[in-house]
C-alpha cells in the first residue's frame, strides 16, 4: 500500500499502517467503517499457503479462534476471501507482546501473578473446549491497553480428535525452551498436560527474567528439560517454588492440573474467575462454511465484497470442523449434567456411512409413507405432519452434516408439536424406518451398554 493512499477492504474496512508481516501474511491496522472500531486485518496469500501445504493449519486457526471466545484470548471477528487472499478481521491490542516486558527484566510478583492467572484461566477455557495451544510462550501472549493478557497464534493448536488410538497427541511442535519433556521424547503426550508445563515455564520467566532451562547446545537443553533440571532464584517466594516444582514435573501423570493450580494459595490471591463465554461479535458469525469457502472462493480481486460463506443456490450439506464432531459425542454433551435421561430429550443424533443424498431420499420416503409434507434445503430436511395433535401438527427437522462424503452426522429434532407424540413417532416409526442407513444412534441403549462395558474394563 503506497504512502498517502487509503485502501478500502470489502467496502467494510479502511486499511491503515502495517503492524507486521511474515512469510505468508501481512497484518494491518484497520477501521471498521460502520462502527469505527479499530481492528487488525491479517491478509494471507492463498497461493503461498497452498504451495507449502499449510491449508489445514490456517483452517484450524480459524476454527479454533471461533471456538474459544474468552476475554484473555485474541478474538477473531470475521473471515473473508477473494480469489488470491484470505482476510482475518481480528481484535486489535495496543500493548504489544508480553515478551517485550520480560525482555526489560523480571516482573514484580503481583504483576507476574496477574498475567499467570489470566493465562491459566484462558488455557483452562481452551481445554474445556478440546483445544490445546501447544506453543505457549511470552511472544504469543499479547497485552491490551488495560494491561490484560491475550493468547494469540493458534496456528499450532490441536483439537481433541487429533489424538491417536492411544488417546495421545504425537506431533512434535512448539518452541524448544517452553516444550514439555514428553513432547520431546516423541512417545505421545496429553495436550493439556503439555500446555500446563509451558505455562510453568512462562511463570518462571516472568518472575526470574530468564528461562529455567538454558543451554547454547539444543541437545543439552533438551536433556535438562527431560531431567527437569532447573533452579529457582533466591527471590522466588516459597509458595511459588513449591508450585513450580509441581508444574515442571517431568512425569505428566503426576504433574499438577489446572484445577489444583486454581486451588493454590499463592495463585488464588486476587484471582477473578471467568464464567461465561463472550457473546459473538456484531455482524455475521463465523461458520464452518466460512472456513471451507475461504479456500474455495473464486471471486475477483477487483470485487472483494463477497463475504466468505455467502449463500449459493446449490450448497452442499455443511462440513463439520474438528470440534463440531467432538461436541456431538456423549462425553462432551453438557446437557447430561442437567437431564437425568439423555435418551428422553426431544432431539436425537445418528451417524451414517451413506452419502447425504441417500439420507435425504430416505427421509423423503418416510415422509411419503407416513403422509408428512417433505421439504429440503442446504442439507436440512423437514417433515411436516398433516394431522392435528395435542399441540398442533408434529414437525421434525433433520440436519445432515458431512464429515466425509461417505460419513455423515444427522441431527433429528422436534420443531413443533407434542413431545410425547414426537418420541412415540421416533420409537415406533422413524428409527425402524432409518435402520438401513443408520450406523449408530447416539444415546442408544446399545451404545450406553458398550460404554459401560468399556468403563468396567
Amino acid at each position: 500500500m503506497e504512502k498517502g493512499t487509503c485502501a478500502i477492504l470489502m467496502r467494510k474496512y479502511e486499511l491503515g499502517r502495517m503492524l507486521g508481516q511474515g512469510t505468508f501474511a501481512k497484518v494491518y491496522l484497520a477501521r471498521n467503517l460502520k462502527s469505527g472500531q479499530s481492528v487488525a486485518i491479517k491478509i494471507i496469500d492463498k497461493e503461498k499457503v497452498l504451495k507449502v501445504g499449510l491449508i489445514d493449519q490456517i483452517k484450524r486457526e480459524i476454527s479454533v479462534m471461533h471456538l474459544v471466545r474468552h476475554p484473555n484470548v485474541l478474538q477473531l471477528y470475521e473471515v473473508m476471501a477473494s480469489k488470491t487472499k484470505i482476510y482475518f478481521s481480528m481484535e486489535y491490542v495496543k500493548g504489544g507482546e508480553l515478551f517485550n516486558k520480560v525482555a526489560k527484566g523480571k516482573l514484580k510478583e503481583d504483576a507476574a501473578r496477574k498475567y499467570f492467572q489470566q493465562l491459566i484461566g484462558a488455557v483452562d477455557f481452551c481445554h474445556s473446549r478440546g483445544v490445546y495451544h501447544r506453543d505457549i510462550k511470552p511472544e504469543n501472549l499479547l497485552l491490551d491497553e488495560n494491561g490484560n493478557l491475550k493468547i494469540s497464534d493458534f496456528g499450532l493448536s490441536a483439537l481433541w480428535d487429533s489424538r491417536r488410538q492411544d488417546g495421545l497427541l504425537h506431533t512434535t511442535c512448539g518452541t524448544p525452551a517452553y516444550v514439555a519433556p514428553e513432547v520431546i521424547n516423541k512417545k505421545g503426550y496429553d495436550g493439556a498436560k503439555a500446555d500446563i508445563w509451558s505455562c510453568g515455564v512462562v511463570l518462571f520467566v516472568l518472575l526470574a527474567g530468564y528461562l529455567p532451562f538454558q543451554d547454547m547446545n539444543l541437545l543439552e537443553m533438551y536433556k535438562k528439560i527431560s531431567r527437569g533440571e532447573f533452579k529457582c532464584p533466591q527471590w522466588f517466594p516459597p509458595e511459588v517454588r513449591k508450585l513450580l516444582s509441581k508444574i515442571l514435573d517431568t512425569n505428566p501423570s503426576t504433574r499438577i492440573n489446572v484445577a489444583k493450580i486454581k486451588e493454590n494459595t499463592w495463585f488464588k490471591k486476587g484471582f477473578k474467575q471467568f464464567e461465561t463465554p463472550l457473546p459473538p461479535p456484531d455482524g455475521d458469525n463465523i461458520s464452518v462454511s466460512d472456513v471451507q469457502a475461504a479456500f474455495a472462493s473464486s471471486g475477483s480481486d477487483d470485487d472483494l465484497n463477497n463475504k466468505v460463506g455467502a449463500e449459493t443456490s446449490h450448497r452442499r450439506p455443511p462440513y463439520f470442523n474438528a470440534f463440531d464432531i467432538i461436541s456431538l459425542s456423549q462425553g462432551f454433551d453438557l446437557s447430561g449434567l442437567f437431564e437425568k435421561d439423555m435418551s428422553q430429550r426431544p432431539q436425537a443424533r445418528f451417524t451414517s456411512t451413506k452419502p447425504a443424498s441417500m439420507i435425504e431420499s430416505k427421509f423423503e420416503e418416510i415422509a411419503e409413507m407416513e403422509r408428512f409434507k417433505f421439504m429440503k434445503k442446504d442439507g436440512k430436511v423437514k417433515l411436516q405432519g398433516r394431522k392435528e395433535g395435542r399441540k398442533g401438527q408434529l414437525a421434525i427437522d433433520a440436519e445432515i452434516f458431512e464429515v466425509t462424503p461417505s460419513f455423515c452426522v444427522v441431527e433429528v429434532m422436534k420443531a413443533a408439536g407434542d413431545t410425547l407424540e414426537y418420541r412415540n413417532f421416533c420409537k415406533q416409526d422413524l428409527k425402524p424406518s432409518l435402520k438401513d442407513i443408520v450406523w449408530n444412534w447416539q444415546g442408544s441403549e446399545e451404545q450406553q451398554q458398550q460404554q459401560q462395558q468399556q468403563q468396567q474394563q
